[in-house]
């Protein structure tokens, strides 16, 4: 898995970023291109914003012993794979605005690097180490870029 702390694989995942345009069509499933900024921007908002709740004990149970493994794991993502409803996007999303704060988020995930991620609350998972959390944000971004074709 590519290290999304590392600055060559900031400046790719940056550079696949800018590609997107407006009207950019998915290779599979549903979403627009706004909706897909906005979805993978979720990941980093429950990394740092307190905009998403903390799952309560019993999910957090459930999903770090059902689901986290799949997330975090090295496995790529196969397509048309259900997500969980904080992730779901039902409505447009602004393009320009999304687009930059994923960069923003790129950025500011590089700067503050993998020591700032070992042990690290999840929301849903707990405590995860810096290598589940590139796992984590490296395989959904890849995921949909690849969706999106750049």
């Amino acid at each position: 898995m590519k290290n999304i702390f590392s600055e060559e694989v900031t400046k790719e995942l940056v550079s696949r970023v800018e590609n997107l345009k407006i009207d950019t069509k998915p290779g599979w499933g549903k979403m627009s291109v706004d909706q897909m900024l906005a979805h993978v921007n979720v990941a980093y908002e429950m990394a740092y914003t307190d905009k998403h709740p903390k799952a309560n004990p019993f999910l957090r149970f459930m999903l770090k012993t059902f689901v986290k493994k799949g997330v975090v794991n090295e496995v790529p993502y196969k397509k048309n794979t259900r997500t969980a409803p904080a992730f779901l996007i039902h409505d447009a999303r602004n393009f320009k605005e999304e687009k930059k704060r994923l960069i923003d988020y790129l950025n500011k995930t590089h700067e503050l690097g993998e020591s700032h991620f070992e042990g690290k609350e999840s929301p849903s998972f707990g405590a995860m180490t810096s290598t589940e959390w590139n796992n984590l944000f490296y395989k959904h971004l890849d995921h949909h870029l690849t969706q999106f074709g750049v």
